[in-house]
């Protein structure tokens, strides 16, 4: 079994080389792989196209990278915490808490800029994750799966509901969270690179120590206890990553659907259960569909451009419901 998965992971990570390059060409304008070349090995910018290459484009492959590997990484972790094969990494109201507090610092605070606004979604994320596990896990029964995702759903709720209506009562802070709302890629610099990259290497740590442990946790707490798993650790690690990878993911571009809910699912068909293989199957399977959805949003209304976001919409539904019917006829047959 190790050959075959191996070899489709050696697949996986070649066409994201490609999905990388065809970022750095494919536009409202197409560069030649000349420009790309000269400007990545050079560094320097000669050219129009060439500056396009190096201001625009690179940053935004980086990102679309480093958002994707979050992502991917952040719903195998939330799938196997809460032991909910439909669980995303929006249910503990990550991406609920970022939305709001990000709304919060622009129309109560003035914050315009992204640099700014992205520390206020990183620190709601992380405020709101603590508060819905500690609801989650509240009595003495412990964690409950069930309990964790119901406090989740609310919060997202409540949040979903107060962050509408400031940007209702707010004109500005409704341009302002425009784009980032939609999940758009585009606009960040080096600078949002630079303060996201080190919060999704920890989470991705994390996430990679937490991995073995997530497979006997799978198999029920008691189980799990039996094992040798110290599972209140487990999950707490977990929660942790998840905060680092999706809350700053979340803060950096906004709300990205599909993600973290489909590729796991992608992962789980191709390698089975073992929470190992779904983790670094996602890590190259998720950067994929983040970057594939980008180029196409930047092609399917030339000049204009879809978010990536509402791209992978279109594009994890179907694959969703494809992977879900072939399950059945497979369990059928």
């Amino acid at each position: 079994m190790k050959s075959p998965r191996w070899s489709g992971w050696l697949l996986a990570v070649i066409v994201l080389v490609a999905a990388c390059v065809l970022s750095l060409l494919v536009g409202t304008k197409a560069i030649a792989i000349g420009d790309v070349w000269h400007a990545l090995s050079t560094a320097e910018a000669t050219t129009p196209d060439q500056v396009t290459v190096l201001e625009y484009r690179l940053p935004r492959t980086l990102l679309g990278l480093l958002v994707g590997l979050a992502l991917g990484v952040a719903g195998c972790l939330m799938q196997g915490l809460t032991r909910n094969p439909l669980a995303d990494p929006g249910l503990l109201g990550v991406n609920a808490g970022a939305a709001f507090a990000i709304t919060v610092a622009v129309a109560l605070f003035g914050v315009t800029e992204i640099t700014s606004y992205v520390w206020f979604g990183f620190l709601g994320a992380a405020l709101v994750s603590v508060v819905v596990y500690r609801l989650g896990t509240a009595g003495h029964t412990g964690t409950d799966p069930i309990r964790l995702t119901l406090a989740g759903v609310a919060a997202t709720a409540v949040l979903t509901g107060l962050t509408r209506g400031m940007i209702l009562v707010d004109p500005k802070a409704f341009d302002e969270m425009r784009r980032w709302d939609a999940g758009a890629l585009t606009g960040r610099g080096f600078d949002i690179i630079a303060g996201a990259a080190p919060f999704i290497v920890v989470g991705l740590v994390i996430a990679a120590v937490c991995a073995r442990s997530l497979n006997a946790v799978a198999l029920g707490d008691d189980l799990a206890r039996s094992l040798g798993v110290r599972v209140t650790r487990t999950r707490l690690l977990t929660a942790l990553a998840l905060v680092l990878l999706c809350g700053t993911a979340t803060a950096a571009v906004g709300p990205i659907a599909f993600v973290g809910l489909a590729v796991p699912h992608i992962a789980r068909w191709m390698v089975g259960p073992d929470q190992r293989w779904i983790f670094g199957y996602s890590l190259v399977l998720a950067p994929i569909l983040v970057l594939t959805a980008d180029v196409l949003g930047r092609i399917i209304i030339r000049p204009d451009e879809v978010p990536a976001g509402l791209v992978t919409a279109f594009l994890g539904a179907p694959m969703l419901i494809w992977l879900a019917r072939r399950a059945r006829v497979g369990a059928t047959s």
